[in-house]
């Protein structure tokens, strides 16, 4: 065991951080942490609107008539799903920018209007589509192509307007990037004129989500790859990486959608069609963090009270868990290459993952369409996830079977304490007996 993390170690770990440090991905990441307030006010508006709750509703429509409460949160859905790829557009560009040392602003500018190139314009101006979560993924691309291809013509000096000394830096600024985004924009406007007129597609939008990012959504939405989902940043975090910052990019551009359509289908009386997105995973598998550690912090306190470390750990861990804050667990007991604790940290999310969609599936838990805070507590974040008691039910009967699964792996840590403990007090009694020893035979000479 011990041979095999050291291999992972010196091996795996070091490609594993160079994925989580690349800066396009972080870029990614980024990109999509900064809209992270506007995605949790838009799902609230979705729960304002939709909390299946017969007095509250009843409340509402006592207050307010119902058209006109339920418009509310349609506008602030509109404010913040409603144009979410049009923020990506700029976010990501910005952070990527500022890797480079370049102008984030200027850059997050021009990538939004080289974005809106490939937009679809209607009687109304761009359609929903064009704006919302179906141009999420055209909106990574343009916004990485177009921000690479800016870095490298602001390090042009043919390419830079200098303005005389006394001009203020923003006017500079501009002019800086003026020939750079002349070029940008017009280069992708060209890409998408040739691909509209030589190709028939009018609508490239629309023909990208409905050719790739639809079906692609369609592939995640399944138990194998539920399963991947929640392996991956386990594991990578039992080797001291960051799992959740790696995969937080492809999780998000599944997320956003999968929830729209859901709120979309349950708006009509359908079923929901997406099981697997981020809601889920915060709801039903991340609860106490990655690895379902409230679970752990639950069976430290029933088994493991004698052990000293455990212990303090655990009391110290309990307030951040409710809050699925679990970096004092990994660090502190630890979990990282430890190798009793990374197979349970492994296992309980596989299991629960396994439990969560299928019990989604058969139509016994509603899917996940609310996306609360990740910092949620477990329980509370299910019921809001799901608009239901039967979220908060599963995240309970979850925390259950998480407990169990950690007991025994526990109870091996504990009794590994113990022995140690035992050869360290031998230790320290062979130590002292031989000092005694050695004074006497002192006195004797």
């Amino acid at each position: 065991m011990c041979g095999m993390f050291r291999f992972l170690e010196e091996k795996f770990v070091p490609v594993a951080a160079r994925v989580g440090s690349q800066r396009h991905l972080v870029a990614i990441r980024d990109g999509f942490i900064t809209i992270m307030p506007l995605t949790i006010v838009g799902s609230l508006a979705v729960l304002v609107n939709n909390l299946p709750i017969k007095f509250y509703q009843n409340a509402l429509d006592a207050i307010w008539k119902h058209e006109t409460w339920t418009q509310w949160g349609g506008n602030v859905w509109g404010a913040t799903f409603g144009i979410i790829s049009l923020l990506l557009a700029f976010t990501i560009a910005y952070n990527l920018a500022k890797s480079y040392d370049k102008d984030g602003l200027s850059a997050g500018v021009i990538s939004l209007s080289t974005y809106l190139t490939f937009g679809t314009f209607g009687e109304g101006g761009l359609t929903g589509l064009t704006t919302g979560t179906g141009g999420i993924f055209i909106a990574i691309i343009v916004a990485l192509l177009s921000t690479e291809l800016f870095c490298k013509l602001t390090g042009n000096p043919k390419l830079l307007i200098k303005m005389p000394n006394g001009v203020p830096p923003a006017v500079s600024k501009s002019f800086a990037a003026l020939l750079p985004a002349i070029i940008t924009i017009g280069l992708f406007a060209l890409v998408r004129t040739i691909i509209s007129a030589g190709f028939d597609i009018p609508d490239i939008v629309g023909s990208f989500y409905s050719a790739v990012q639809e079906p692609f959504m369609g592939l995640t939405n399944s138990w194998i790859a539920a399963l991947l989902l929640a392996f991956i940043p386990t594991f990578l975090w039992t080797l001291g990486v960051h799992g959740a910052n790696i995969i937080e990019p492809f999780m998000q551009t599944i997320n956003l959608p999968a929830i729209e359509a859901n709120v979309k289908a349950i708006s009509s009386g359908e079923i929901a069609p997406y099981i697997v997105n981020k809601p889920f995973f915060d709801a039903f598998i991340n609860m106490g963090g990655s690895g379902t550690t409230i679970a752990l912090i639950i069976a430290i306190f029933i088994f493991a009270r004698k052990n000293k470390q455990y212990n303090t750990v655990g009391k110290l861990s309990a307030a951040p868990g409710l809050f699925n804050i679990n970096e004092p667990l990994l660090f502190g007991l630890p979990i990282v290459l430890n190798p009793v604790l990374f197979v349970p940290f492994i296992l309980t999310p596989m299991v629960n993952v396994t439990i969560a969609f299928f019990a989604t599936k058969w139509g016994f838990v509603p899917a996940a369409t609310v996306s609360p805070p990740w910092t949620t507590p477990p329980i509370i974040n299910g019921f809001l996830a799901t608009q239901s008691w039967q979220g908060a039910a599963l995240s309970i009967v979850l925390i259950v079977v998480a407990v169990c699964i950690y007991l025994p792996f526990i109870s091996m840590a504990n009794r590994m304490a113990k022995q140690n403990e035992l050869r360290a007090a031998e230790a320290e009694s062979q130590k002292g007996q031989q000092v005694t020893k050695l004074e006497n035979q002192k006195v004797e000479v």
